[in-house]
């Protein structure tokens, strides 16, 4: 049995974790929970994080949550998709941040009434509203990767590209014209 657990469903936040794990080859334990039925708030969980959200991490009692921040410490203790320099950590840093603050959110509200939500109950209004909302952090985005390959090392996939990617992967068809460093990236 792994000593590593991962707490959550892939079809969530959890997949960050989940391809983290995949790329740095670890054996691991997938304990698929969701919030429904109330399995995040479950005594047994809420010792595992006591704000009962998805993902988690337990590692020999070790407790982690919050998808990049697991990411970035598996890619620093396991040496893997970690940048080579301080400069560069702080770059995975500032990446992973940015795509949680800048592009999250808006992100999960396109996809979930473009396609998650039953017809009936989804907004073209908030729809519309998060996609224009992304407009910019995309050319953002695509400014950089015209500069470099990759985000915190410029020749070289890092848990900065992971964390940025596993936020865009929703965004797959949605038209990237303009943007073709992001559309190559």
């Amino acid at each position: 049995m792994a000593r590593l657990r991962v707490y959550g469903y892939a079809r969530s936040r959890t997949l960050r974790t989940l391809w983290m794990l995949e790329e740095l080859g670890l054996p691991y334990d997938h304990v698929d929970l969701s919030s429904q039925n109330d399995g995040t708030r479950s005594p047994d969980f809420l010792k595992i994080n006591p704000a009962g959200h998805i993902p988690a991490i337990d590692e020999d009692g070790f407790k982690l949550s919050e998808s990049m921040a697991i990411n970035l410490y598996l890619a620093k203790k396991h040496g893997k998709l970690q940048p080579p320099t301080a400069q560069g950590e702080a770059k995975a840093m500032q990446w992973s941040f940015w795509a949680a603050h800048e592009v999250d959110r808006q992100v999960v509200q396109w996809i979930v009434n473009t396609a998650i939500l039953p017809i009936e109950q989804r907004s073209t209004r908030l729809a519309f509203a998060a996609r224009e909302e992304i407009e910019w952090p995309l050319q953002v985005l695509n400014g950089e990767l015209g500069k470099q390959q990759y985000l915190a090392d410029p020749n070289t996939f890092t848990v900065a590209d992971l964390n940025v990617a596993a936020v865009l992967y929703r965004l797959l068809f949605v038209d990237l014209a303009g943007k073709p460093n992001l559309e190559r990236w």
